[in-house]
Protein backbone atom coordinates (compact mmCIF):
# COMPACT_ATOMS: atom_id res chain seq x y z
CA UNK A 1 0.00 0.00 0.00
CA UNK A 2 2.89 2.40 0.58
CA UNK A 3 4.30 1.99 -2.87
CA UNK A 4 0.42 2.77 -4.07
CA UNK A 5 0.40 5.92 -1.78
CA UNK A 6 3.72 6.95 -3.32
CA UNK A 7 2.23 6.27 -7.01
CA UNK A 8 -0.85 8.39 -5.70
CA UNK A 9 0.68 11.81 -4.62
CA UNK A 10 2.76 10.85 -7.70
CA UNK A 11 -0.39 11.64 -10.01
CA UNK A 12 -1.44 14.86 -7.59
CA UNK A 13 1.98 16.35 -8.03
CA UNK A 14 1.71 15.11 -12.17
CA UNK A 15 -1.40 16.96 -12.49
CA UNK A 16 -0.26 20.05 -11.10
CA UNK A 17 2.57 20.06 -13.10
CA UNK A 18 0.60 18.98 -16.14
CA UNK A 19 -1.91 21.97 -16.07
CA UNK A 20 1.42 24.62 -15.72
CA UNK A 21 3.40 22.97 -18.84
CA UNK A 22 2.60 19.48 -21.03
CA UNK A 23 6.65 19.76 -20.74
CA UNK A 24 6.66 18.50 -17.32
CA UNK A 25 4.32 15.41 -18.13
CA UNK A 26 7.04 13.86 -20.32
CA UNK A 27 9.33 13.56 -17.84
CA UNK A 28 7.40 12.36 -15.05
CA UNK A 29 7.24 8.70 -13.52
CA UNK A 30 3.39 8.47 -13.80
CA UNK A 31 3.68 9.14 -17.55
CA UNK A 32 5.85 6.06 -18.09
CA UNK A 33 3.53 3.48 -16.18
CA UNK A 34 1.93 0.94 -18.72
CA UNK A 35 -1.73 1.22 -18.71
CA UNK A 36 -1.76 -1.82 -17.10
CA UNK A 37 -0.10 -0.89 -14.23
CA UNK A 38 -2.26 2.67 -14.13
CA UNK A 39 -5.29 -0.04 -14.37
CA UNK A 40 -4.24 -1.76 -10.94
CA UNK A 41 -3.68 1.50 -9.54
CA UNK A 42 -6.83 2.97 -10.11
CA UNK A 43 -8.58 0.22 -8.32
CA UNK A 44 -6.77 0.96 -5.13
CA UNK A 45 -7.68 4.41 -4.96
CA UNK A 46 -10.83 5.80 -3.88
CA UNK A 47 -13.99 7.19 -6.78
CA UNK A 48 -13.30 10.75 -5.85
CA UNK A 49 -9.24 10.27 -6.43
CA UNK A 50 -10.32 8.64 -10.05
CA UNK A 51 -12.56 11.20 -11.26
CA UNK A 52 -9.83 13.69 -10.18
CA UNK A 53 -7.11 11.67 -12.10
CA UNK A 54 -8.68 11.57 -15.35
CA UNK A 55 -9.10 15.60 -15.49
CA UNK A 56 -5.32 15.67 -16.20
CA UNK A 57 -5.31 14.62 -19.42
CA UNK A 58 -6.60 13.44 -22.56
CA UNK A 59 -4.69 9.90 -22.22
CA UNK A 60 -5.83 9.37 -18.11
CA UNK A 61 -9.51 10.39 -18.71
CA UNK A 62 -9.84 7.44 -21.60
CA UNK A 63 -7.96 5.16 -19.17
CA UNK A 64 -10.52 6.37 -15.84
CA UNK A 65 -13.54 6.81 -17.56
CA UNK A 66 -13.14 3.50 -19.23
CA UNK A 67 -15.99 0.92 -19.19
CA UNK A 68 -13.18 -1.74 -18.69
CA UNK A 69 -12.02 0.57 -15.26
CA UNK A 70 -15.85 1.11 -13.92
CA UNK A 71 -16.91 -2.60 -14.62
CA UNK A 72 -13.91 -3.69 -12.18
CA UNK A 73 -14.80 -0.75 -9.76
CA UNK A 74 -18.16 -2.01 -9.78
CA UNK A 75 -16.99 -5.75 -8.64
CA UNK A 76 -14.57 -3.48 -6.07
CA UNK A 77 -17.49 -1.98 -4.38
CA UNK A 78 -20.40 -4.09 -5.25
CA UNK A 79 -19.46 -7.89 -5.11
CA UNK A 80 -18.58 -9.94 -8.06
CA UNK A 81 -21.83 -11.57 -7.65
CA UNK A 82 -24.08 -8.90 -7.92
CA UNK A 83 -21.84 -7.71 -11.59
CA UNK A 84 -22.25 -11.50 -12.77
CA UNK A 85 -26.07 -11.54 -12.02
CA UNK A 86 -26.78 -7.89 -13.84
CA UNK A 87 -24.75 -8.69 -16.52
CA UNK A 88 -26.77 -12.10 -17.30
CA UNK A 89 -30.28 -10.85 -16.83
CA UNK A 90 -32.19 -8.52 -18.93
CA UNK A 91 -31.47 -5.57 -17.43
CA UNK A 92 -30.36 -3.39 -20.37
CA UNK A 93 -28.22 -1.03 -19.40
CA UNK A 94 -26.10 -0.78 -22.40
CA UNK A 95 -22.59 -1.86 -20.19
CA UNK A 96 -22.27 1.59 -19.09
CA UNK A 97 -20.64 0.79 -15.95
CA UNK A 98 -19.29 4.85 -15.29
CA UNK A 99 -23.34 5.57 -15.48
CA UNK A 100 -24.88 2.36 -13.59
CA UNK A 101 -22.02 3.43 -10.84
CA UNK A 102 -23.29 6.65 -10.28
CA UNK A 103 -27.12 6.36 -10.82
CA UNK A 104 -26.85 3.74 -7.55
CA UNK A 105 -24.88 6.56 -6.19
CA UNK A 106 -27.28 8.89 -6.13
CA UNK A 107 -30.44 6.72 -5.78
CA UNK A 108 -33.39 8.83 -5.04
CA UNK A 109 -36.50 6.19 -4.82
CA UNK A 110 -37.82 3.24 -5.35
CA UNK A 111 -41.25 1.49 -7.06
CA UNK A 112 -43.02 -0.95 -5.54
CA UNK A 113 -45.11 -3.56 -6.92
CA UNK A 114 -48.06 -5.88 -5.38
CA UNK A 115 -47.12 -9.38 -6.27
CA UNK A 116 -49.78 -11.63 -8.10
CA UNK A 117 -50.37 -15.40 -8.16
CA UNK A 118 -51.00 -17.62 -10.83
CA UNK A 119 -55.23 -18.50 -11.86
CA UNK A 120 -56.70 -21.43 -10.32
CA UNK A 121 -56.22 -22.93 -6.68
CA UNK A 122 -53.14 -22.52 -5.01
CA UNK A 123 -52.68 -22.79 -1.08
CA UNK A 124 -50.82 -19.74 0.46
CA UNK A 125 -49.42 -18.66 3.17
CA UNK A 126 -50.77 -17.84 6.08
CA UNK A 127 -50.39 -14.03 7.39
CA UNK A 128 -47.81 -14.42 9.93
CA UNK A 129 -44.95 -12.05 11.27
CA UNK A 130 -41.39 -12.63 13.24
CA UNK A 131 -41.37 -15.27 10.90
CA UNK A 132 -37.63 -15.83 8.13
CA UNK A 133 -37.63 -14.95 4.23
CA UNK A 134 -34.53 -15.75 2.73
CA UNK A 135 -33.38 -15.55 -1.18
CA UNK A 136 -31.44 -18.60 -1.99
CA UNK A 137 -30.32 -21.28 -4.77
CA UNK A 138 -33.02 -18.87 -7.00
CA UNK A 139 -36.03 -19.16 -4.74
CA UNK A 140 -37.47 -17.22 -2.26
CA UNK A 141 -38.09 -19.56 1.35
CA UNK A 142 -40.48 -18.57 4.02
CA UNK A 143 -40.81 -20.68 7.33
CA UNK A 144 -42.66 -20.28 10.88
CA UNK A 145 -43.69 -17.16 12.46
CA UNK A 146 -46.37 -16.20 14.73
CA UNK A 147 -49.82 -16.01 13.70
CA UNK A 148 -52.96 -14.96 15.53
CA UNK A 149 -53.92 -16.05 18.42
CA UNK A 150 -50.49 -16.02 19.60
CA UNK A 151 -50.04 -19.33 18.09
CA UNK A 152 -46.45 -19.79 16.19
CA UNK A 153 -46.17 -21.77 12.94
CA UNK A 154 -43.94 -24.91 11.37
CA UNK A 155 -44.48 -24.65 7.95
CA UNK A 156 -41.77 -24.29 4.90
CA UNK A 157 -42.91 -22.56 1.54
CA UNK A 158 -40.31 -22.12 -1.55
CA UNK A 159 -41.53 -19.87 -4.23
CA UNK A 160 -38.93 -20.03 -7.60
CA UNK A 161 -37.73 -16.81 -8.95
CA UNK A 162 -36.61 -17.33 -12.26
CA UNK A 163 -34.97 -14.81 -14.84
CA UNK A 164 -38.04 -13.98 -16.92
CA UNK A 165 -40.20 -13.11 -13.63
CA UNK A 166 -42.79 -11.20 -14.49
CA UNK A 167 -44.00 -9.99 -10.74
CA UNK A 168 -45.77 -13.33 -10.42
CA UNK A 169 -44.84 -16.31 -8.98
CA UNK A 170 -46.48 -19.88 -7.22
CA UNK A 171 -46.13 -20.87 -3.68
CA UNK A 172 -45.24 -24.19 -2.64
CA UNK A 173 -45.37 -25.90 0.76
CA UNK A 174 -42.69 -28.08 0.88
CA UNK A 175 -42.31 -29.05 4.36
CA UNK A 176 -44.02 -29.10 7.79
CA UNK A 177 -42.93 -30.03 11.21
CA UNK A 178 -39.02 -29.73 10.92
CA UNK A 179 -37.88 -27.67 12.12
CA UNK A 180 -39.82 -27.42 15.21
CA UNK A 181 -42.92 -24.35 14.92
CA UNK A 182 -41.30 -21.21 16.08
CA UNK A 183 -41.46 -17.31 15.94
CA UNK A 184 -38.59 -14.90 16.43
CA UNK A 185 -36.08 -16.61 15.10
CA UNK A 186 -32.98 -16.17 12.85
CA UNK A 187 -32.17 -17.43 9.27
CA UNK A 188 -29.35 -16.69 6.81
CA UNK A 189 -27.92 -17.69 3.73
CA UNK A 190 -24.37 -19.55 3.44
CA UNK A 191 -23.71 -20.53 -0.33
CA UNK A 192 -26.62 -22.79 -1.23
CA UNK A 193 -27.46 -23.73 2.25
CA UNK A 194 -30.13 -21.99 4.67
CA UNK A 195 -28.85 -21.98 8.47
CA UNK A 196 -31.40 -21.17 11.38
CA UNK A 197 -30.78 -20.73 14.86
CA UNK A 198 -33.26 -19.89 17.94
CA UNK A 199 -36.81 -18.74 18.30
CA UNK A 200 -39.62 -18.94 20.50
CA UNK A 201 -42.49 -21.03 20.41
CA UNK A 202 -45.98 -20.43 21.51
CA UNK A 203 -45.54 -22.07 24.96
CA UNK A 204 -43.15 -19.03 26.00
CA UNK A 205 -39.89 -21.35 25.08
CA UNK A 206 -37.04 -20.54 23.85
CA UNK A 207 -34.97 -22.09 21.85
CA UNK A 208 -30.80 -23.05 20.66
CA UNK A 209 -31.09 -25.49 18.28
CA UNK A 210 -29.18 -24.42 14.83
CA UNK A 211 -30.70 -26.13 11.68
CA UNK A 212 -29.33 -26.47 8.29
CA UNK A 213 -31.99 -26.09 5.00
CA UNK A 214 -31.03 -27.06 1.25
CA UNK A 215 -33.03 -26.08 -1.15
CA UNK A 216 -33.06 -28.68 -4.33
CA UNK A 217 -34.97 -28.17 -7.96
CA UNK A 218 -35.92 -31.14 -9.86
CA UNK A 219 -37.46 -31.46 -13.17
CA UNK A 220 -40.47 -34.29 -12.11
CA UNK A 221 -40.71 -33.92 -8.36
CA UNK A 222 -40.40 -29.90 -8.17
CA UNK A 223 -38.67 -28.25 -5.41
CA UNK A 224 -37.90 -29.53 -2.38
CA UNK A 225 -36.57 -28.59 0.80
CA UNK A 226 -34.74 -30.50 3.15
CA UNK A 227 -34.10 -29.59 6.77
CA UNK A 228 -31.07 -31.19 9.31
CA UNK A 229 -30.50 -30.96 13.04
CA UNK A 230 -26.71 -29.20 13.01
CA UNK A 231 -24.35 -30.89 15.35
CA UNK A 232 -22.84 -28.16 17.31
CA UNK A 233 -21.04 -30.12 20.11
CA UNK A 234 -21.51 -28.79 23.34
CA UNK A 235 -21.00 -24.92 23.10
CA UNK A 236 -24.20 -22.83 22.02
CA UNK A 237 -25.24 -19.68 22.63
CA UNK A 238 -28.26 -19.30 25.32
CA UNK A 239 -31.62 -20.22 23.88
CA UNK A 240 -32.97 -16.62 22.74
CA UNK A 241 -35.86 -15.31 19.92
CA UNK A 242 -36.50 -12.11 18.35
CA UNK A 243 -32.57 -11.84 18.02
CA UNK A 244 -30.57 -10.91 14.93
CA UNK A 245 -28.33 -12.83 12.52
CA UNK A 246 -26.21 -12.30 9.46
CA UNK A 247 -23.84 -14.30 7.00
CA UNK A 248 -19.89 -13.02 6.90
CA UNK A 249 -18.36 -13.57 4.17
CA UNK A 250 -20.69 -16.47 3.03
CA UNK A 251 -18.51 -18.68 5.90
CA UNK A 252 -20.11 -17.73 8.95
CA UNK A 253 -23.19 -17.21 10.80
CA UNK A 254 -23.16 -13.83 13.41
CA UNK A 255 -25.90 -13.47 16.03
CA UNK A 256 -26.73 -10.53 18.52
CA UNK A 257 -29.21 -9.89 21.30
CA UNK A 258 -32.57 -10.86 21.72
CA UNK A 259 -34.87 -11.53 24.60
CA UNK A 260 -33.62 -14.65 26.30
CA UNK A 261 -35.29 -16.82 29.65
CA UNK A 262 -37.68 -15.06 31.90
CA UNK A 263 -37.93 -12.14 29.38
CA UNK A 264 -34.54 -10.81 29.94
CA UNK A 265 -33.16 -8.88 26.89
CA UNK A 266 -29.32 -10.06 26.07
CA UNK A 267 -26.43 -7.77 24.24
CA UNK A 268 -24.06 -10.83 23.58
CA UNK A 269 -22.25 -11.61 20.18
CA UNK A 270 -21.98 -15.15 19.27
CA UNK A 271 -19.97 -16.55 15.87
CA UNK A 272 -20.96 -19.79 14.34
CA UNK A 273 -17.72 -21.53 12.05
CA UNK A 274 -19.40 -24.55 9.80
CA UNK A 275 -17.04 -27.13 8.17
CA UNK A 276 -16.22 -27.60 5.05
CA UNK A 277 -18.48 -29.98 4.33
CA UNK A 278 -21.46 -28.44 6.28
CA UNK A 279 -22.10 -31.24 8.93
CA UNK A 280 -21.05 -29.59 11.69
CA UNK A 281 -20.37 -26.46 13.32
CA UNK A 282 -18.63 -24.65 16.16
CA UNK A 283 -19.85 -21.62 17.77
CA UNK A 284 -17.97 -18.99 20.13
CA UNK A 285 -18.81 -15.67 21.46
CA UNK A 286 -17.07 -12.65 20.89
CA UNK A 287 -16.73 -10.25 23.97
CA UNK A 288 -15.61 -6.37 23.54
CA UNK A 289 -15.92 -3.78 25.01
CA UNK A 290 -17.50 -1.40 24.37
CA UNK A 291 -20.30 -2.76 22.69
CA UNK A 292 -23.85 -2.42 21.83
CA UNK A 293 -26.48 -2.35 24.93
CA UNK A 294 -28.64 -5.51 25.30
CA UNK A 295 -31.95 -5.67 22.75
CA UNK A 296 -34.36 -7.18 20.49
CA UNK A 297 -35.61 -6.49 16.90
CA UNK A 298 -33.07 -4.70 15.98
CA UNK A 299 -31.06 -5.83 12.47
CA UNK A 300 -27.64 -7.20 11.29
CA UNK A 301 -26.14 -7.12 8.03
CA UNK A 302 -23.09 -7.40 6.84
CA UNK A 303 -21.61 -5.44 4.27
CA UNK A 304 -18.97 -6.74 1.45
CA UNK A 305 -16.74 -9.71 3.04
CA UNK A 306 -16.17 -8.51 6.49
CA UNK A 307 -18.48 -5.61 7.82
CA UNK A 308 -21.20 -5.81 9.99
CA UNK A 309 -23.86 -2.84 11.10
CA UNK A 310 -26.46 -3.44 13.74
CA UNK A 311 -29.05 -0.80 13.97
CA UNK A 312 -31.91 0.29 16.11
CA UNK A 313 -34.19 -2.21 18.30
CA UNK A 314 -35.86 -1.99 21.33
CA UNK A 315 -33.51 -1.86 24.74
CA UNK A 316 -33.95 -3.27 28.29
CA UNK A 317 -36.21 -0.37 29.09
CA UNK A 318 -38.65 -0.69 26.19
CA UNK A 319 -37.02 2.34 24.94
CA UNK A 320 -37.05 2.43 20.93
CA UNK A 321 -33.11 2.74 19.85
CA UNK A 322 -31.61 4.65 16.74
CA UNK A 323 -27.41 3.93 17.01
CA UNK A 324 -25.41 2.53 14.72
CA UNK A 325 -22.53 -0.06 15.29
CA UNK A 326 -19.60 -1.54 13.38
CA UNK A 327 -17.85 -4.40 13.89
CA UNK A 328 -15.29 -5.50 11.17
CA UNK A 329 -14.49 -9.29 11.35
CA UNK A 330 -11.26 -8.74 9.08
CA UNK A 331 -9.35 -7.37 11.86
CA UNK A 332 -7.43 -9.42 14.31
CA UNK A 333 -8.67 -8.04 17.42
CA UNK A 334 -12.50 -7.68 16.80
CA UNK A 335 -14.27 -5.10 18.24
CA UNK A 336 -17.54 -2.83 17.98
CA UNK A 337 -17.56 0.69 17.25
CA UNK A 338 -20.03 3.17 17.18
CA UNK A 339 -20.75 6.03 15.05
CA UNK A 340 -22.79 8.67 16.75
CA UNK A 341 -24.69 11.13 15.01
CA UNK A 342 -27.19 13.64 16.11
CA UNK A 343 -30.82 13.14 14.80
CA UNK A 344 -31.54 16.58 14.33
CA UNK A 345 -28.87 17.27 11.71
CA UNK A 346 -30.48 14.59 9.71
CA UNK A 347 -32.83 15.80 7.43
CA UNK A 348 -36.27 13.98 8.40
CA UNK A 349 -33.74 12.15 10.94
CA UNK A 350 -36.48 12.12 14.07
CA UNK A 351 -38.83 9.36 12.41
CA UNK A 352 -34.88 6.80 12.57
CA UNK A 353 -35.66 5.39 15.87
CA UNK A 354 -37.57 1.90 14.94
CA UNK A 355 -37.77 -1.70 16.43
CA UNK A 356 -39.21 -4.31 14.11
CA UNK A 357 -37.68 -2.88 10.90
CA UNK A 358 -35.93 -4.83 7.97
CA UNK A 359 -32.19 -3.22 6.92
CA UNK A 360 -31.75 -5.82 3.37
CA UNK A 361 -28.13 -5.10 1.83
CA UNK A 362 -28.87 -3.18 -1.55
CA UNK A 363 -26.80 -2.94 -4.76
CA UNK A 364 -23.98 -0.33 -4.41
CA UNK A 365 -22.87 -1.99 -1.12
CA UNK A 366 -25.63 0.37 1.39
CA UNK A 367 -28.49 -0.88 3.03
CA UNK A 368 -32.02 -0.37 2.70
CA UNK A 369 -34.13 0.25 5.96
CA UNK A 370 -37.85 -0.43 5.29
CA UNK A 371 -40.84 -0.42 8.12
CA UNK A 372 -40.45 -1.04 11.77
CA UNK A 373 -42.48 1.35 14.70
CA UNK A 374 -41.56 3.85 17.13
CA UNK A 375 -42.03 3.93 21.17
CA UNK A 376 -45.46 4.39 20.56
CA UNK A 377 -46.13 1.36 18.79
CA UNK A 378 -46.68 3.58 15.24
CA UNK A 379 -46.04 1.45 12.50
CA UNK A 380 -43.23 3.08 9.48
CA UNK A 381 -43.96 2.88 6.03
CA UNK A 382 -40.61 4.81 5.18
CA UNK A 383 -37.26 3.75 3.34
CA UNK A 384 -33.97 4.75 4.36
CA UNK A 385 -30.73 4.34 2.17
CA UNK A 386 -27.77 3.94 5.04
CA UNK A 387 -24.22 4.44 3.49
CA UNK A 388 -21.29 3.64 6.45
CA UNK A 389 -18.80 4.30 3.48
CA UNK A 390 -19.78 7.89 3.25
CA UNK A 391 -18.38 8.19 7.00
CA UNK A 392 -14.26 9.56 6.56
CA UNK A 393 -12.80 7.03 9.25
CA UNK A 394 -14.11 4.57 11.85
CA UNK A 395 -11.38 4.19 13.00
CA UNK A 396 -11.21 6.60 15.97
CA UNK A 397 -14.83 6.16 16.90
CA UNK A 398 -16.81 7.09 19.38
CA UNK A 399 -16.83 10.89 17.96
CA UNK A 400 -20.20 12.37 17.23
CA UNK A 401 -21.02 13.08 13.50
CA UNK A 402 -21.92 17.10 13.36
CA UNK A 403 -21.26 17.05 9.49
CA UNK A 404 -24.44 17.94 7.78
CA UNK A 405 -23.18 17.09 4.75
CA UNK A 406 -21.83 13.61 6.09
CA UNK A 407 -24.72 12.95 7.74
CA UNK A 408 -26.61 13.43 4.04
CA UNK A 409 -24.43 11.03 2.61
CA UNK A 410 -24.81 8.63 5.30
CA UNK A 411 -28.66 8.82 5.82
CA UNK A 412 -31.44 9.62 2.83
CA UNK A 413 -34.51 9.10 2.91
CA UNK A 414 -36.29 7.97 -0.17
CA UNK A 415 -39.34 8.06 -2.23
CA UNK A 416 -41.53 5.67 -2.49
CA UNK A 417 -43.60 5.06 -5.52
CA UNK A 418 -46.15 2.36 -7.18
CA UNK A 419 -48.11 0.70 -5.29
CA UNK A 420 -48.43 1.43 -1.37
CA UNK A 421 -48.33 -1.00 1.28
CA UNK A 422 -49.74 -0.86 4.62
CA UNK A 423 -46.79 0.49 7.14
CA UNK A 424 -45.93 -2.83 8.83
CA UNK A 425 -43.60 -3.92 11.39
CA UNK A 426 -41.89 -7.30 12.35
CA UNK A 427 -41.84 -8.41 8.73
CA UNK A 428 -39.32 -9.88 6.92
CA UNK A 429 -36.89 -8.86 3.78
CA UNK A 430 -34.57 -10.13 1.54
CA UNK A 431 -32.97 -8.89 -1.77
CA UNK A 432 -32.31 -11.42 -4.98
CA UNK A 433 -28.58 -11.75 -6.16
CA UNK A 434 -28.52 -8.49 -7.47
CA UNK A 435 -29.46 -6.39 -5.22
CA UNK A 436 -31.76 -4.41 -7.55
CA UNK A 437 -34.81 -6.37 -6.60
CA UNK A 438 -35.94 -6.39 -2.76
CA UNK A 439 -38.90 -9.02 -1.73
CA UNK A 440 -41.33 -8.54 1.93
CA UNK A 441 -43.26 -10.61 3.02
CA UNK A 442 -45.87 -10.10 6.24
CA UNK A 443 -45.68 -8.02 9.41
CA UNK A 444 -48.01 -6.55 11.54
CA UNK A 445 -49.81 -3.90 10.31
CA UNK A 446 -52.94 -1.83 11.66
CA UNK A 447 -56.48 -3.69 12.54
CA UNK A 448 -58.31 -1.81 9.51
CA UNK A 449 -59.62 -5.40 8.14
CA UNK A 450 -61.96 -7.63 10.30
CA UNK A 451 -61.53 -9.89 12.45
CA UNK A 452 -58.82 -7.44 14.01
CA UNK A 453 -56.40 -8.02 17.20
CA UNK A 454 -57.62 -6.15 20.28
CA UNK A 455 -53.91 -4.39 20.61
CA UNK A 456 -55.61 -2.86 16.89
CA UNK A 457 -53.35 -5.06 15.07
CA UNK A 458 -53.29 -7.61 12.72
CA UNK A 459 -51.03 -10.16 10.81
CA UNK A 460 -50.43 -9.73 7.04
CA UNK A 461 -49.81 -11.98 4.37
CA UNK A 462 -48.47 -9.94 1.99
CA UNK A 463 -45.65 -10.49 -0.74
CA UNK A 464 -45.01 -7.13 -2.27
CA UNK A 465 -41.78 -5.98 -4.69
CA UNK A 466 -39.21 -3.45 -4.22
CA UNK A 467 -37.36 -2.11 -6.80
CA UNK A 468 -34.61 0.68 -7.16
CA UNK A 469 -35.27 3.00 -9.90
CA UNK A 470 -32.77 3.71 -12.09
CA UNK A 471 -32.71 6.45 -14.87
CA UNK A 472 -30.77 4.67 -17.54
Amino acid sequence: MKNINTAYYSMAETSTSTSASNKNMKGSPITNLAPDQLFSILLLLPIDSILAFSMTCKRFKALACSDTLWESICRRDWGPNAVDVLKSSNFQFQQQWMRLYRQISKLESVSCHKMTYPDGEFELPKPRASHSLNFVSDCLVLFGGGCEGGRHLDDTWVAYIGKDFEKMLKWQKVNSGLPSGRFGHSCIVIGDFLVLFGGINDHGSRQNDTWLGQVTRHETLGITLSWTLLDVGTIAPPPRGAHVACSVNNKFMLIHGGIGLSGLRLGDTWVLELSENMCFGTWREIVTCPSPAARSGHSLTCIGDSRVVLFGGRGVGYEVLDDVWLLDVSEDILKWVQIQYELPNIPGGVSLPRVGHSATLILGGRLLIYGGEDSYRHRKDDFWVLDVSAIPSISMQPTTLNSKEILAKMWKRLKASGYKPNSRSFHRACADHSGRYLYVFGGMVDGLLQPAESSGLRFDGELFLVELVLQL
